[in-house]
């Protein structure tokens, strides 16, 4: 049997068990963004924050700054808000990635798949054909052709360009 040792998702398996705290909440209170909490952006009511276990490289989330759970939990204010942040992030990964195409995907509970149930967010991945190849059928693993940092630089450099 072939091992892929891929020790870095301990920590995501660890987070997702500990119920304690929120890493949106946490963006959320950050004073300004920067590749160490990989905020993106922040207004009044959303943010945007890079997954720290992208499915795809550009990989990002937008969520309300409130903890809410749930669409009827916010208001109509905030539930604009989020439209506008997904518009917003869609318009920033167009600029500096150029794909061809976005998965865009809200997870409602636990059973859904959400990792974070407690504190609503989207998920916007851009995609472009033949970015699925054989390794994540065959082995269950993904490539990730960019580091975090290097990403969040070329989106933090376009928004203050």
């Amino acid at each position: 049997m072939e091992r892929l040792w891929a020790p870095w998702r301990m920590k995501y398996i660890e987070r997702v068990e500990d119920d304690e705290g929120c890493f949106l909440c946490e963006a959320a209170r950050a004073a300004e963004p920067s590749a160490e909490n990989l905020l993106v952006w922040k207004d009044e009511l959303s943010l945007c924050i890079m997954n720290r276990f992208p499915y795809n490289n550009g990989h990002l989330l937008v969520a309300p700054l409130r903890h809410r759970g749930g669409l009827d939990a916010l208001s109509a204010e905030e539930r604009a808000g989020l439209m506008e942040g997904l518009l917003k992030t869609r318009r920033l990964l167009s600029e500096v990635m150029s794909p061809e195409g976005f998965n865009v995907g809200l997870n409602l509970g636990r059973a859904s798949g959400a990792g974070l149930a407690e504190h609503l967010h989207f998920h916007i991945v851009p995609r472009w054909s033949g970015d699925t190849n054989y390794r994540p059928v065959v082995a269950d693993t993904k490539v990730i052709p960019e580091a975090l940092e290097d990403l969040h630089a070329k989106l933090r450099d376009a928004l203050e360009g």
